[in-house]
């Protein structure tokens, strides 16, 4: 594997294992993509069901190719093509959601929407979101104004990322852990950061 697949593998290792450990028996996948946390969720016996979400037809079917004997009637596993920013209700019923590499493809000016219908409105009992660590391109030789892949909106530095996953699980009840994935640098941090809300079981949302 080279680097970046290796950061990849550790990122989904780390967005599976909070939901297993959270003792979740459903999980919403948001921004699925082809659908690889999905091929390791479906091993876990405990998932009940599992839906992986995902704009891109395209990369939707990729899922549905690579996992077609885990789709279908009575199956636990169903993709589905749509937004999070669209219809609140399909966010909604899920013990756990998992946002892998996803809030970075979206307009800044939306992110407040997903924030509603997630948090507000679904509130499942555990989230896992994973991002880039714009402080950590340096190493990949990106300048300052360069990001990672050009489908990104933005990328956050570590205190940005804090400071909005502080706010979230304070206005919306939530108690979250900050965590880097892959290789640490000294200055710099690792090359992806991570937050796990957990919903508080005394609801203290503010409004």
């Amino acid at each position: 594997m080279d680097q970046e697949q290796d950061l990849h593998e550790a990122r989904l290792r780390y967005a599976l294992g909070a939901v297993i450990n959270s003792r979740a028996q459903s999980l919403l996948d948001i921004g699925c993509g082809s659908g690889t946390l999905l091929k390791r969720a479906v091993n876990v016996e405990r998932f009940r069901r599992i839906v992986g979400l995902e704009v891109s037809g395209e990369a939707l079917a990729v899922a549905r190719r690579e996992l077609q004997h885990h789709l279908g009637a009575g199956k636990r596993l169903e993709l589905v093509q749509g937004s999070c920013l669209d219809n609140q209700d399909r966010l909604a019923g899920f013990d756990a959601a998992a946002l892998v590499e996803t809030i970075e493809h979206l307009d800044p000016r939306h992110l407040s929407r997903l924030e509603t219908n997630l948090f507000a409105h679904a509130r499942p009992a555990t989230v896992v979101v994973t991002t880039p660590n714009r402080e950590y391109n340096v190493l990949y030789g990106l300048h300052e104004d360069e990001r990672r892949h050009p489908d990104h909106r933005f990328e956050w530095d570590r205190r940005r990322f804090r400071t909005w996953a502080q706010r979230l699980a304070r206005q919306y009840g939530y108690q979250v852990l900050i965590n880097g994935i892959g290789e640490a640098h000294p200055e710099f941090g690792c090359p992806t950061q991570a937050a796990r809300f957990t919903r508080c079981l005394v609801d203290t949302a503010v409004a």
